[in-house]
């Protein structure tokens, strides 16, 4: 068995990537986005986290939360969040095809690869970059051109709150920032 390591701080920020299995594309479907933000608040309702940046892409996302003091337990929100979005949408996205062995033994589906990936924040132009890295990620992956046109990002609450321009972003023709966790 692997033996991971984890950036275990109480109250600490985060990066993460989570992918679904297999790469399969069905996070911006309508049913799956419901799903997830469902279960995104019933978890910040009994183990709080605030979110600072996220991006839905089709077949992954990053985010970045910030967790209570005291608490540096990420793997139980994640756990709880994939696992309410599996028995959601399980009956339409399952594929048998794609089940294992293991998985079978490990009654785990085929929605989401196993584990996420996390890094811990260190200040802040770690903070700035990380940021900066989940608004660009459509524009990576082209999706579109200007992050502003994705809908599925924190990039419009940035925005709105006058935080960032509309037009960041789209006057790059490289990605600001590093490549994380993908």
């Amino acid at each position: 068995m692997s033996c991971y390591r984890r950036a275990a701080v109480a109250g600490g920020t985060f990066f993460f990537t989570v992918v679904t299995f297999g790469r399969q594309a069905f996070l911006t479907d309508v049913e799956v986005r419901v799903a997830l933000r469902e279960s995104i608040m019933r978890t910040r309702t009994t183990l709080g986290f605030e979110i600072d940046a996220w991006v839905l892409l089709p077949d992954h996302l990053h985010c970045i939360w910030t967790l209570p003091p005291g608490d540096a337990d990420f793997s139980m929100r994640w756990r709880l969040i994939k696992t309410m979005v599996t028995q959601k949408c399980r009956h339409r996205l399952e594929k048998s095809g794609l089940m294992t062995l293991r998985r079978l033994e490990k009654s785990q589906s085929t929605l989401w690869q196993n584990r996420f990936w996390e890094h811990r924040i260190r200040d802040d132009d770690d903070m700035e970059k990380h940021v900066n890295y989940v608004h660009w990620n459509p524009v990576k992956h082209g999706h579109v051109r200007n992050p502003a046109d994705w809908p599925y990002s924190s990039i419009h609450r940035y925005i709105e709150g006058g935080l960032i321009s509309p037009q960041w972003g789209s006057e790059c023709l490289d990605a600001p920032g590093d490549s994380f966790g993908e």
